[in-house]
């Protein structure tokens, strides 16, 4: 077995004494696609939030490592810098800034226009329009991930929405995790859709802050499907902590 990419190690995230990530255990190997399914209020977001860094995610307890480098004590500009990503279940206005510049931010020689096609976006279309309130927030959403992937990063956390991403087909999600493996990257995938998670490598299945079941995705999807609760509290559900 390879060095993991990323490897945490009993990280814990409490807020009012309450643990919202306990004592998580999870590793992704290098070029690897890893599913990660839980119910609402499992801890997902916060895990992604928390890796990459954002305001207020300090974790309580634990240690990440990524490839080798101490990740809890860098920025997140830092983290960025390693290679790591995150698209973003609410991404941000960038108010006056042009698609085609925000596509390009710190890479004026990237051709923007395949990574728009990857997300069903024309280009002719939408690279001189502006990323502000005149976008849905399904078009915010395409082109974060365009952005994503013309930054070829080493690991990509992608938070995928639960109303999925305006619409965007099944086969075109599928096309782009497929297409960050393809450039050398990892991927996290946050996702409710079963059909998604079936096409990674490994998959995990968190409650209530704990990783409670790893394996193939058929077996993660199987397990899940077998103790889902409409949301997830760590009381109600039969999840035991060990």
């Amino acid at each position: 077995m390879p060095h993991p990419l990323l490897d945490i190690s009993h990280l814990t995230f409490e807020v009012d004494r309450h643990a919202i990530l306990d004592r998580l255990d999870l590793a992704i190997q290098p070029g690897e696609i890893h599913a990660l399914l839980g119910a609402n209020g499992s801890g997902k977001t916060t895990l992604a939030y928390l890796l990459m860094g954002c305001e207020g995610y300090a974790p309580t307890a634990g240690n990440v490592q990524f490839d080798g480098t101490d990740l809890l004590s860098l920025k997140m500009h830092e983290r960025a810098r390693l290679g790591l990503t995150l698209a973003w279940q609410e991404p941000a206005r960038f108010e006056g800034v042009t698609v085609r510049e925000y596509l390009t931010l710190g890479k004026q020689d990237c051709d923007p226009e395949p990574a728009l096609r990857q997300v069903a976006l024309a280009p002719d279309r939408y690279l001189h329009r502006r990323m502000d309130k005149a976008l849905s927030g399904g078009e915010r959403h395409r082109i974060e991930l365009a952005s994503v992937l013309s930054m070829k990063p080493r690991l990509a956390i992608l938070d995928e929405p639960a109303a999925g991403i305006d619409m965007l087909s099944i086969t075109h999600i599928i096309d782009i995790i497929r297409a960050l493996k393809a450039a050398g990257g990892s991927v996290l995938l946050i996702t409710h859709q079963e059909e998604v998670a079936l096409i990674a490598d490994r998959a995990s299945q968190l409650c209530a802050g704990h990783i409670i079941f790893s394996g193939s995705p058929r077996e993660t999807v199987d397990h899940f499907r077998g103790r889902t609760c409409v949301r997830c509290d760590g009381e109600v559900c039969d999840y035991v902590r060990a």
